[in-house]
């Protein structure tokens, strides 16, 4: 019998709230994080087509690190910092009672450390003084800069890895987390998903991709409207999301507070296009079948989706027709919601804050609405999809996440039972 995996602790940063309390009562009440961009410094947004966004506003790094971490690392591993920090306190998992070699570091990260990448190379340019690039520049701006410094500040000398696909980084993360405790690698695993690219370049490259909302300008809250007839591009967010991923017999023995099981993974790659989904949805169907599988969990079990649903008008057409082409006569029978409608799309983040969310619902019985879901798209229709929140005693969770690059990954919660 494989090894079980459980998550004990809860971590997070974003635009609807800084700290998990704060984030679950803003996410039941339907609250919108998306706000106007007023500018990028001195760079105006008069030529962005999209001119709004999910950002963890009034986010003071010094509240709540000590200054060699808030001064010396870029804006997404701040948040991952944070994130990490409240769910080891949620786990109560006391570092100095643990062996460091069986406590690993897993992060899933889209971008990287981009806001002190754009700026070093735009002073670069314009001052033309190569000797003048921050000395911590290339450290910073590692993919696994966040994993690095997670494990730093903690000790923890387990496996220390960064999963980088895109909007499937962090649920990737999750997945080679329960594969590390599956295969005896870690008794705990750090698990994070972090990003922080609302910058000049990324922002105007998504808008050049004509990926996001330029409809909503006026009415931010209104813009990010998953599964919704008049969805016109994702919006981008920011944050982080930290779990804490250990043996079920590692929790037992501590006696930990278990929120549910990390039950089963899947991964594939449609091997079909840098950023359209194949259309028929066969492929993200199976890769949720093949989580189902993983997690010994029958597709009747399912009781709740926690969708990748960006607002993209291709995009969740497809997932609601794997939704159909799994589950066929109980799709409608199944709770589905999007975290996204309330916090923008976080890119390498998104994974790890669905799974919060996931692991709350299951804990407490109360799906959060979906925003803005006013029109339903005779296209994507889902009966389980509501503006309110759904209370529903749930035996299975299935989160999705497919990133670019054609890449997918879906993962399987359920409630502890020993």
């Amino acid at each position: 019998m494989p090894v079980r995996a459980v998550i004990t602790g809860l971590g997070i940063v974003s635009p609807i709230g800084i700290g998990v309390s704060e984030f679950w009562k803003s996410a039941l009440a339907g609250q919108s994080g998306i706000s106007a961009i007023e500018s990028f410094g001195t760079l105006p947004m008069e030529g962005y087509r999209c001119k709004i966004a999910g950002r963890v506003r009034a986010f003071a790094p010094e509240q709540y690190l000590p200054p060699q971490q808030s001064d010396r690392v870029d804006r997404y591993a701040q948040f991952a910092l944070v994130a990490v920090k409240e769910a080891l306190a949620d786990a109560d998992l006391s570092m100095a009672k643990e062996r460091p070699h069986r406590v690993g570091v897993i992060v899933g990260a889209g971008m990287g450390g981009m806001v002190m990448g754009e700026r070093e190379v735009t002073q670069l340019y314009e001052q033309q003084k190569p000797h003048r690039v921050h000395p911590n520049f290339i450290p910073v701006i590692t993919l696994n800069s966040a994993s690095g410094i997670v494990a730093m500040a903690y000790g923890a000398k387990g496996p220390n890895l960064t999963i980088s696909t895109a909007c499937s980084s962090s649920a990737h993360a999750l997945g080679q987390a329960l594969q590390c405790i599956r295969t005896g690698q870690a008794d705990v695993v750090i698990t994070v998903g972090a990003d922080a690219s609302i910058t000049p370049l990324v922002f105007a490259g998504f808008c050049s991709l004509r990926a996001l909302s330029s409809k909503y300008n006026d009415a931010p809250e209104r813009a990010a409207r998953p599964f919704d007839r008049d969805r016109d591009g994702f919006v981008m967010g920011e944050g982080a999301g930290a779990l804490i991923v250990e043996s079920a017999a590692h929790a037992k023995k501590r006696k930990a507070n278990i929120y549910a099981e990390l039950a089963g993974y899947a991964a594939t790659s449609e091997a079909y296009h840098m950023v359209i989904p194949r259309e028929d949805g066969v492929e993200v169907a199976t890769t949720m079948k093949l989580a189902l599988e993983s997690a010994g969990v029958a597709p009747g079990q399912v009781d709740y989706i926690n969708a990748h649903a960006t607002s993209t008008n291709i995009g969740d057409e497809v997932e609601a027709k794997a939704i159909r082409h799994l589950f066929k006569k109980r799709a409608d029978a199944i709770a589905v919601n999007a975290t996204k409608s309330l916090v923008g799309h976080t890119l390498g983040a998104a994974g790890a804050i669905g799974a919060i969310a996931s692991a709350l619902a299951i804990q407490t019985g109360q799906i959060h609405p979906t925003a803005n879901y006013e029109t339903p798209d005779p296209a994507c229709r889902l009966g389980g999809i509501s503006r309110s929140t759904q209370e529903r005693k749930i035996r299975a969770a299935l989160l999705n996440a497919f990133g670019f690059g054609s890449n997918n990954a879906a993962v399987v919660l359920r409630p502890w039972s020993a």
